[in-house]
């Protein structure tokens, strides 16, 4: 088992933060688009190279977010229409997410086996996660889901903040 510790930082304009293991060692890197449609995440490993992209698709009706990795799109979160509380769906390959992944607390399970888990940690400067990597062969995958899962809050906090 793997743990990874996403700490972002603040007051980040383009959305750059490192993730750290158990020992404090940098091991990715998520940098974000400044001012560039459409708005993409790369997510770089320790030597700088980019294991997985996230992009949202823009003149989108409600909006999309799509994760590659490995040259492939696996997974896509799109928003719901409704009134009044925001729905979104993940669409993976055999992937489901169960738990409240709108406070960052869940597990991700592929065909019945949990393969990570994530978990918001509190009392801290800026948002701070903890995802458990139970299948080091998802590492990936599970890691892009959360940094994906984490700019669709951002979009719709940044949505909600711009409608008041």
């Amino acid at each position: 088992m793997k743990h990874l510790y996403i700490k972002q930082k603040v007051f980040s304009i383009s959305g750059k933060f490192t993730v750290k293991d158990e020992q404090e060692r940098d091991v990715y890197y998520v940098e974000g688009s400044f001012m560039r449609i459409p708005k993409t995440f790369s997510i770089l490993n320790d030597t700088r190279h980019e294991v997985a992209l996230i992009t949202k698709k823009t003149f989108s009706f409600l909006p999309k977010f799509f994760v590659e990795a490995g040259g492939r799109e696996v997974i896509t979160i799109k928003k719901e229409f409704s009134f009044f509380k925001a729905r979104y769906t993940i669409d993976a390959a055999g992937i489901e997410v169960q738990g409240n992944w709108w406070d960052m607390d869940f597990q991700i399970i592929q065909q019945g086996q949990v393969v990570g888990k994530v978990s918001k940690e509190w009392f801290t400067w800026g948002d701070s996660y903890k995802v458990q990597i139970l299948n080091e062969e998802m590492e990936t995958i599970v890691f892009a889901l959360v940094i994906a899962i984490d700019c669709v809050k951002a979009d719709q906090a940044a949505a909600s903040s711009a409608s008041i």
